[in-house]
């Protein structure tokens, strides 16, 4: 079986171990969301890839879902006494390593796609993972109050009438915790951006596609944001997994984001908001399973079962799941 995942971070990883102890023999490619990407200290750093990455490759912190097992953070004191900025996105000593080695293979002009794959050899993760695009496409958030959140606003000189401040997507998530409302969410660079290579190839061979308990916005939308993309993923049998149970997102702040869109924080909702020419199945937790019956949800085949991914058994059932319900109805 050929499968194709499109993944954010820390809930698609998870999920993947589980979908790799659910299909051992499958042949599995994921495609990751770059709109977090950012540069920092001259350096480029891809959060979901190496999310990915390592925790297939048994290298990530098990507790926080990101970052390195084992971690120290020497470099970071040191940037801290220069005054180095900025201070609020952690990165420990070994990840450096991978952010330090991807730049210097992008700077030799060298695709992401490439360096990707270079990067995973020594993880060896089990599967194919491409990014979404070799383009640079970078998540903005356009705050709803004029200059930010307190502390950001630049002064009134600076601030045209009824001017609204953008900021990257991680500066909103980590530093201001998604507080300041989101008036926008914006794919900068999205609509001039190409797959990358074998990303349609793994699209149209795929005999399923899942999407992961992954932000529907910023993870799974960014994927869908780049020409092409969208158009391949519909026109497969598409299962999804709802990254919120009880009406509330099962990890981080996906809630800011669906507001952002105008979509409720619910199974139902987000469901929707895919709708029945993206996706054919979608699985939703016990305690939502009202949702088989909602209006908004028709011509989607809706399961509700536990969704969450307690542990690797629990994981592989819910990935298990999704691929029963795509040979239904494939």
């Amino acid at each position: 079986m050929r499968i194709t995942v499109l993944a954010g971070g820390v809930g698609a990883a998870r999920f993947l171990r589980g979908l790799k102890r659910a299909a051992p023999e499958a042949e599995i490619t994921v495609i990751g969301n770059t709109g977090d990407d950012i540069t920092l200290f001259g350096l480029r750093v891809c959060p979901d890839l190496d999310t990915v990455m390592y925790t297939l490759g048994d290298g990530i912190n098990t507790e926080q879902g990101w970052g390195r097992a084992g971690e120290t953070f020497s470099i970071r004191a040191e940037l801290a006494a220069y005054g180095a900025s900025p201070d609020w996105f952690t990165l420990g000593d070994r990840d450096f390593a991978t952010h330090i080695l991807r730049s210097q293979l992008l700077t030799a002009g060298q695709p992401l796609s490439a360096v990707t794959e270079v990067l995973c050899r020594r993880w060896q993760p089990g599967v194919r993972l491409l990014p979404m695009s070799d383009d640079a496409v970078e998540t903005h958030v356009v705050l709803q109050s004029p200059g930010g959140d307190r502390g950001g606003r630049p002064p009134r000189s600076q601030q045209g009438p009824g001017e609204r401040r953008v900021v990257h997507f991680q500066e909103w998530w980590v530093r201001m915790r998604a507080e300041t409302p989101a008036a926008q969410i914006i794919a900068a660079g999205a609509a001039g951006a190409a797959p990358a290579p074998g990303v349609l190839d793994a699209i149209a061979a795929a005999d399923v596609i899942l999407f992961p308990p992954s932000n529907p916005v910023v993870s799974i939308g960014t994927i869908l944001a780049v020409p092409g993309i969208r158009a391949a993923v519909a026109a497969k049998t598409v299962v999804g997994v709802s990254p919120i149970i009880g009406g509330a997102p099962v990890r981080g702040m996906a809630d800011a984001c669906l507001a952002a869109i105008g979509v409720d924080t619910s199974a139902a909702a987000v469901g929707a908001h895919y709708g029945p020419e993206l996706i054919n199945g979608w699985l939703v937790d016990d305690q939502d399973k009202a949702a088989a019956d909602d209006p908004a949800l028709a011509g989607i085949e809706v399961r509700a079962l536990p969704l969450y991914m307690r542990d690797l058994p629990a994981t592989a059932a819910i990935a298990r799941a999704a691929l029963d319900l795509a040979q239904e109805l494939r």
